[in-house]
């Protein structure tokens, strides 16, 4: 055999071994590309679900639970004898050979997919924002009015849209005082005349003891509780103390006169000059003219869950004239009659556009495809994008870590 060609069949061999690196490479390439995937199956996926809910259809999830990459890979290199036509001499019939390098890879990947349909799903689903998670939200950089928008049936029993929590209504839910005072509030956030904090109180537990009857023991249990004995001014009585912290919103008391703060204060029924005012979850009666004359100082929420949340978004999706002529939809009418407009209640807040054909918009943030119609999120439209991503985040902090068994779907690809 010529010493060119052994030459060359071992630059081949190794060649060939240096193909090691097959596993870092793919990982480089296919991690991000998994990835992308599942951004945007899952961003599709909730764009579903808030459509379905504006058509009073049962929204339905899949969680990818969990996914195997199996990359493979096989080589070999062998010669093939080249045969010639050289009489009978046997030996003379292949004086030439053929050289074979064959690589072969595949990528076999198993994705878990687990049906969010179980109790500890709908129990989450259904579940009203505590106080806790408001003041969460709050107290990050979400603008308030976003977050009271979403998450807020009510404030001060002043109605946010309370009927839009829930399948289409018939008639125009009242919001109009809401949006006004949020939006005030919205103000003095961005001027930074508005912070939520925490402040602290006392609460007398029993009556007063007698001095003798408190021990060093008693006072490092109390301590240990988060309570405190104290002597009364005579030092001849204790009395059992414990100390608490609650939400407060804190006012700037240099803007308390300014235009925002008043119309803040008027929408919510809140008594002028208050500074402090302190957060609570459906501690106030229902009726406005039983609450304080003089006007209120606190904030009282009634909060929604997940799920209401989602139904007051779907308002905001444009329904295709030929869906509301076939009466796919409920049509809402104002006072007078006429077919209201969703967007006085969704405006600046989320809007999903609607087009026809089978092309997938071009301009499109997220789009999914739903009764001959294609969904989508305006890509230039940044504050239905940002709510979008706010309702994204916030449906993986409530549904994720769900508990129990539940059924399994694991697809194996690519055999």
């Amino acid at each position: 055999m010529p010493r060119p060609f052994l030459i060359a069949l071992l630059a081949l061999g190794l060649g060939l071994s240096g193909c090691s690196s097959l596993g870092p490479q793919t990982l480089d390439h296919a991690r991000l590309q998994y990835n992308e995937v599942i951004k945007r199956t899952t961003e599709e996926q909730l764009l579903l679900n808030i459509v379905r809910l504006r058509y009073t259809d049962t929204p339905s999830s899949l969680a990818v639970s969990a996914i195997a990459a199996q990359f493979e890979r096989s080589q070999s290199v062998g010669l093939l004898p080249f045969f010639t036509a050289a009489g009978g001499d046997i030996n003379r019939s292949f004086t030439t050979v053929l050289p074979q390098a064959q690589i072969m890879g595949a990528d076999r990947p198993t994705f878990s997919l687990t049906p969010l349909d179980d109790q500890e799903f709908t129990r989450k689903l259904f579940t009203p924002l505590s106080l806790d998670g408001v003041i969460y939200l709050a107290k990050t950089t979400w603008p308030i009015s976003k977050v009271f928008r979403l998450y807020l049936e009510n404030l001060n029993w002043v109605p946010n849209a309370e009927t839009a929590s829930g399948p289409t209504p018939r008639e125009a839910p009242p919001a109009s005082s809401f949006l006004r005072g949020v939006a005030a509030l919205q103000r003095l956030q961005n001027q930074g005349a508005l912070v939520f904090g925490m402040a602290e109180q006392e609460e007398i537990l029993g009556g007063s003891l007698p001095a003798g009857a408190v021990s060093a023991r008693d006072l490092i249990d109390a301590a240990r509780n988060g309570m405190e004995y104290r002597p009364d001014a005579s030092g001849r009585h204790w009395r059992l103390l414990r100390r608490s912290s609650y939400p407060v919103v804190r006012i700037d008391p240099r803007e308390l006169d300014s235009p925002d703060a008043r119309a803040f204060a008027e929408a919510f029924g809140l008594k002028p000059g208050t500074s402090e005012l302190r957060m609570t979850q459906e501690t106030l009666p229902p009726f406005r003219q039983a609450q304080a004359p003089g006007g209120l100082t606190q904030l009282d929420l009634e909060t929604r869950s997940l799920l209401q949340a989602l139904y007051y978004v779907s308002h905001g999706v444009e329904v295709p004239d030929a869906h509301r002529a076939r009466g796919l939809v409920t049509t809402t009418r104002d006072a007078t009659g006429r077919d209201f407009d969703w967007q006085q209640v969704m405006g600046e807040l989320f809007r999903v556009r609607s087009q026809p054909g089978t092309e997938r918009p071009t301009n499109a943030h997220v789009a999914v495809n739903y009764k001959d119609h294609w969904f989508y999120v305006d890509e230039a439209d940044q504050d239905s994008k940002s709510t979008f991503s706010l309702l994204v985040e916030l449906s993986r902090l409530e549904l994720t870590g769900k508990s129990g068994p539940g059924p399994q779907l694991t697809l194996p690809i690519g055999r």
